[in-house]
């Protein structure tokens, strides 16, 4: 029998944009990875749990439930997790400094790396104009963004099918819009000059489903993807260095041979 590869070792991650409550959402992806993790320090940094979705109608299947109690062995083992609740999980923003079962909640945070570098960690919907200003066209948005997904889940079975690994249809779609490309440098450019303006050394969020690592405004930019398209995390080394971690293409092969199960899954459709 093969020995069960070691943990991998991270001062802090990052995590955002799971929508645990979506068809969407990759939580297997996400198990896979935390169970293969530990840290000093976890910050969720919004949209974990996607309350429109969940509104609307009702799933949830067991990787989903996998992912809430990894999260919780992790808060119970010593690893200190901050939550901050973004514009699809804003329910828990009326929950902000109290502390659940370990997880810590906050509108935003303060992280201190270990070579003193100083970020500011925030979802970032405050900087998007569309969800500050236009709250009923993010909804709209919101549901053309739930079909692409379902586009994405189809083509990936076929891709499956032929022995393929997972390759994110609606992300590459988003990427060819040109407005779109123009929102997420807007959105880049509003966060980065924040950060600066507070006399930090970068900014760390989520929110635009877009990972990124790069200097903005003079400072240092960065975005920790999502778990629906890229399936990415942001992670901190001992001596302070940042890493984006693409975990479907480190696993490519593997997620190729191993299509996704057929997870008890509980879901309740709106009446007509």
């Amino acid at each position: 029998m093969h020995e069960a590869s070691p943990r991998r070792r991270y001062r802090s991650i990052f995590l955002s944009d799971v929508h645990l409550g979506t068809r969407g959402c990759r939580s297997d992806f996400l198990v896979d990875f935390l169970k293969k993790v530990e840290c000093e320090r976890l910050y969720l940094v919004g949209d974990i749990v996607d309350g429109w979705r969940l509104k609307k109608s009702w799933y949830w299947d067991s990787d989903h439930d996998e992912v809430i109690r990894l999260v919780l062995r992790m808060a119970r083992h010593g690893t200190e997790v901050i939550y901050i609740p973004g514009n699809h999980d804003e329910m828990f923003r009326d929950w902000l400094g109290l502390e659940v079962a370990g997880v810590k909640l906050a509108r935003e945070a303060e992280h201190e790396a270990a070579d003193g570098r100083r970020f500011l960690v925030i979802h970032g919907d405050e900087f998007d104009g569309v969800i500050r200003y236009a709250k009923v066209l993010a909804h709209l948005g919101d549901w053309a963004y739930d079909w692409a997904l379902v586009l994405n889940r189809w083509f990936n079975a076929g891709r499956r099918r032929f022995g393929y690994p997972y390759w994110s249809l609606s992300q590459w779609l988003k990427r060819q819009v040109k407005e779109a490309v123009k929102a997420i440098d807007r959105f880049e450019t509003a966060l980065a000059t924040e950060a600066k303006r507070r006399g930090l050394d970068g900014v760390i969020c989520g929110h635009i489903h877009h990972a990124e690592m790069r200097e903005v405004a003079g400072v240092l930019y960065m975005n920790d993807g999502d778990w629906v398209e890229s399936c990415s995390a942001l992670v901190e080394h001992a001596d302070g260095r940042f890493e984006l971690v693409d975990w479907v293409q480190e696993n490519r092969l593997s997620f190729a041979r191993t299509p996704r199960r057929a997870a008890a899954a509980t879901a309740i459709e709106p009446a007509a």
